[in-house]
């Protein structure tokens, strides 16, 4: 990452004028011609939510257990999906929406190769600080994916989101026309055994679907996969699982998952959609 590399995704958040490098600031400092300025943190992103914006994202807590189960290759056939998914399109600037620890955009910058660069953006500060540490090929930026996102109109060959919030407008803005959105959406049996028994948040049938039709306007249907397998399973694994997703905001689930750690199955189901939609 550099001031430079950073700038050249970003849009300013108040007034959507492009950002650039404030070359006379004492410290790294972006701003646009309207003279708002932003200050890009030492660990390689910048902060561009909304005015008085009050949005938190994923805490430590979760990305420690997504970081976890990550790098045990529990989900490593679904980052193979999603890389064989938008590989074909050979993007160069890629814009992952969502990034958490950045496990799935390192994947696929690793599958693309030298030159392609990555902007991991997320709502928690220390999810970006993560994505982006030691990939000096990966910009970050945090941001509220439900509010105009500070990027420029046009700036990248392919979206990525994976398990994360959509904002199907702005992502068509952001991409360039013939651009590359990929998706990765669970089904309903996603993870089925365990939400049975620890109260994990529900996941709606048809979402693939429900998708597809919501994306109309922008985007005609390029690919998709369904990738389904069973994952073996134990008390720590399990706990990631919980600990990792919107469910761990529900004290309901930790508790129902202690009182049930005896009862666990020997695997679970791992069921999800990836979806790749080409702008029109």
């Amino acid at each position: 990452m550099s001031v430079q590399t950073l700038a050249a995704w970003l849009r300013c958040p108040n007034c959507f004028l492009d950002l650039f490098e404030v070359t006379d600031a004492p410290s790294a400092v972006l701003g646009c011609a309207s003279g708002h300025r932003f200050d890009v943190n030492r660990r390689g992103y910048v902060t561009l939510l909304p005015p008085r914006s009050k949005v938190v994202g994923d805490s430590p807590e979760m990305l420690d257990a997504r970081e976890a189960l990550l790098a045990s290759g529990a989900y490593a056939p679904i980052r193979d999906a999603l890389i064989a998914a938008v590989r074909p399109a050979a993007p160069t600037r890629v814009l992952d929406s969502g990034t958490g620890t950045g496990w799935y955009l390192h994947g696929l910058l690793d599958a693309l190769g030298s030159g392609a660069r990555g902007l991991a953006s997320d709502l928690s500060p220390v999810a970006v600080a993560r994505a982006a540490r030691g990939r000096p090929e990966i910009d970050g930026l945090v941001a509220d994916v439900h509010a105009p996102l500070p990027v420029r109109a046009g700036v990248a060959d392919a979206v990525t989101v994976v398990f994360a919030p959509r904002n199907a407008a702005e992502f068509a803005r952001v991409l360039r026309p013939g651009g590359l959105l990929a998706i990765v959406t669970p089904r309903a049996d996603h993870l089925a055994e365990l939400r049975e028994r620890s109260g994990m948040l529900d996941v709606p049938a048809g979402k693939a679907e429900a998708l597809t039709v919501d994306l109309d306007l922008w985007f005609s249907p390029a690919s998709s996969e369904h990738v389904r397998y069973a994952l073996p399973v134990d008390e720590a694994r399990a706990r990631q699982l919980v600990g990792m997703g919107p469910s761990a905001r529900h004290a309901a689930a930790a508790s129902a998952l202690t009182s049930t750690a005896g009862a666990l199955p020997p695997a679970v189901t791992v069921s999800v959609d990836v979806l790749a939609f080409t702008r029109r």
